[in-house]
Order: structure tokens, then C-alpha cells, then sequence
């Protein structure tokens, strides 16, 4: 059987595991490595990031690589095109969530939870945000789904990005642009209503407030500087 090690909170990891429960996977486990964040882990996975998809020792890194391979071995039902036209859209669709979107708010999620913000930082990283919803804006479906009338990759890349623009760019200040994008505000509200978008944001909801909840009582801070410290240590060798 086939491991992904993920994380309630991380966006990339929640792209994958919509996509599993779309498509009906069984046949992935799905589980947070207790290393995580430690040097063992860097060691065993030298991107040091999640989600990686295990199969059978040979460790498969990067959302979006695991995302084509999942579609590549599980193609029912199909989450990309009918066409190579299709199949390009559905793809642009999906890096303007993945690359656009999602990780520029990844970059900018730790000025959320910052003793001094860095107001350089959040104009540089929350405006190419708010550039790509209004890119998004003109781009997506109007049928409640992000492109091709159903379900497709690009929504899995989607609902994790449009989650954190919501729920953690206004902690940096800045105002959820999502609202005032007519069309992306639409799309929203109905991909929500989705089983597999429903079931996935559930469970980034739950990594959120254990997130907030490890802010406020000090373990966060305290294991963030575990780490740096563990892996200045280890860099030394």
C-alpha cells in the first residue's frame, strides 16, 4: 500500500488528498510522519517538505507531481481533460492556484502570527494575491466548478489556495479580496458544497485552529525553535 505522508494544514498535501477522494482512492494511507520538520526527515526527504507519496520505499515529493502521477495509474474518474485543450486549461487553471495563489499565501502566511510585521512583505506577496484573484476572476467557470463543467484537477488546487486567502491573509491586515471578485466569490460558494472540497476544508479547518491554538499557548514557538535549532546543529556535520 501506498503512503502520503500529509498534514492537516498544508495546502499542497490537502490539493493531493482531494484529488484521492475524488477519484475514490483506497489503496493510499494517509498519515503525518512523526519526524516531520526534524533533520531525520530532511535526511529521508531532502525537500524537507510535505506532501510526499511513498510507494513501497521510493519516496515521490512535490503536489503537483504526485497529482499527475495519481492520475496517470488511477485515471477514473478523469480529473483532466477529454481533449489537450481541455487538459491545458484545466492545467493553467490549477497553477494559478498552485504557484499564483496558494504559494505566494505561503509565503505570506508567517507574517500572520509575527510580533512585528514586515509590511514589505505583505505588499509585495498579498498584491500578487490580489493581482491573480482578479487574473482568476476573469478565468474561472461560471458553472460552479473551476473549468470543463466538473470536477478536475484545477479545483483541487483551488480550494486549498482560496482557503487560506480567506482565512489567513486577513490576519496580515489585509482585506479577503475574494467578495468583491464576482465571479471567483460564486465559484466559492458552490465548490464548497462539493463532498470531496467539503471533506478536505474540514480537515484544514482542524489544522488551522490546532495551529492557533498551539500559537496561543507558546508550543508552536517553542517547537519552531526546536527545529532551527536541531537543524543548525545538523548542517554543522
Amino acid at each position: 500500500m501506498m503512503k502520503l505522508y500529509s498534514g492537516d494544514l498544508s495546502p499542497y498535501s490537502a490539493r493531493v488528498r482531494m484529488q484521492i477522494y475524488a477519484k475514490g482512492i483506497t489503496d493510499i494511507s494517509i498519515e503525518r510522519p512523526a519526524h516531520f520538520g526534524t533533520p531525520g526527515f530532511r535526511k529521508d526527504f531532502p525537500i524537507g517538505r510535505i506532501p510526499v507519496l511513498d510507494i513501497d520505499g521510493d519516496a515521490m515529493p512535490e503536489s503537483e507531481v504526485i497529482a499527475e502521477y495519481l492520475e496517470a495509474i488511477y485515471p477514473e474518474p478523469p480529473m483532466l481533460g477529454a481533449t489537450p485543450r481541455e487538459t491545458a486549461h484545466i492545467r493553467t487553471i490549477a497553477r494559478i492556484g498552485d504557484v499564483y495563489i496558494m504559494n505566494n499565501m505561503f509565503m505570506l502566511s508567517a507574517q500572520s502570527r509575527a510580533e512585528t510585521r514586515n509590511q514589505g512583505i505583505i505588499d509585495l506577496l498579498g498584491g500578487q494575491v490580489l493581482r491573480n484573484i482578479k487574473a482568476l476572476d476573469r478565468m474561472i467557470g461560471r458553472d460552479g466548478f473551476a473549468c470543463c463543467g466538473r470536477l478536475t484537477m484545477a479545483d483541487c488546487a483551488l480550494v486549498p489556495g482560496l482557503f487560506m486567502v480567506e482565512n489567513v491573509l486577513p490576519a496580515t491586515g489585509m482585506e479577503d479580496p475574494i467578495p468583491k471578485s464576482a465571479n471567483v466569490a460564486a465559484y466559492w460558494a458552490a465548490i464548497q458544497q462539493n463532498e470531496h472540497a467539503a471533506r478536505t476544508l474540514v480537515e484544514l479547518h482542524r489544522g488551522l485552529e490546532e495551529r492557533r491554538e498551539m500559537i496561543r499557548n507558546g508550543s508552536f514557538a517553542r517547537m519552531m525553535a526546536q527545529a532551527a535549532a536541531a537543524m543548525a546543529e545538523a548542517e554543522k556535520d
